[in-house]
């Protein structure tokens, strides 16, 4: 797998809540918890609103397709919202310390300060979501094929690649192996 690999979802959940309880960097403990729960893109989820994220479901046309998305904002972002009671409006929810919306770079930088890697990138928080999809419905072929579609990919193949499942299973294959060897 090429490009930026998936973090494991309970760490991401760990790290992102952390940053928001210890008030080190709450609003990116709260992308981090958004990212990982929606599946957005990074450029769609830098322009949430604090009052999108207060909804239960919410709506967006996403950059790169231009195609509508609806989304069901679950608990994990609502509880997270719990520290952001004072943060009402229509003004971007993912801000700096200095008030401006996070630039791609900023995140990515960010995310090797957090998680350590240097595969990891913004767009690990998808890929985080999309793993955690696969796992939760016992890596089905049901979970690719709505993958596929939340993802806006043309076929479920194509989002098992995305997802780096192939090599993972690939690379399970020789663990098997040493794991009956000994």
């Amino acid at each position: 797998m090429t490009g930026s690999t998936y973090i494991d979802y309970d760490k991401a959940q760990t790290v992102g809540n952390k940053l928001i309880r210890g008030g080190d960097n709450e609003v990116f403990g709260l992308l981090i918890v958004t990212g990982t729960n929606l599946g957005l893109r990074i450029s769609d989820l830098l322009n949430l609103t604090f009052n999108q994220l207060r909804q239960d479901v919410l709506t967006i046309k996403e950059g790169k397709t231009g195609k509508n998305r609806t989304m069901k904002v679950n608990i994990n972002i609502h509880e997270a919202l719990k520290y952001f009671e004072d943060e009402k409006g229509e003004f971007y929810a993912f801000r700096s310390q200095k008030g401006s919306v996070y630039s791609t770079q900023q995140v990515n930088r960010l995310m090797k300060k957090y998680f350590k890697g240097s595969d990891i990138t913004s767009h690990s928080l998808r890929k985080t979501f999309g793993r955690m999809v696969w796992n939760v419905d016992n890596q089905s072929d049901r979970a690719l094929m709505y993958l596929s579609e939340l993802f806006n990919h043309t076929s479920a193949s194509i989002t098992r690649r995305y997802l780096g499942i192939k090599q993972q299973e690939l690379n399970d294959i020789y663990d098997k192996i040493a794991n009956h060897v000994k």
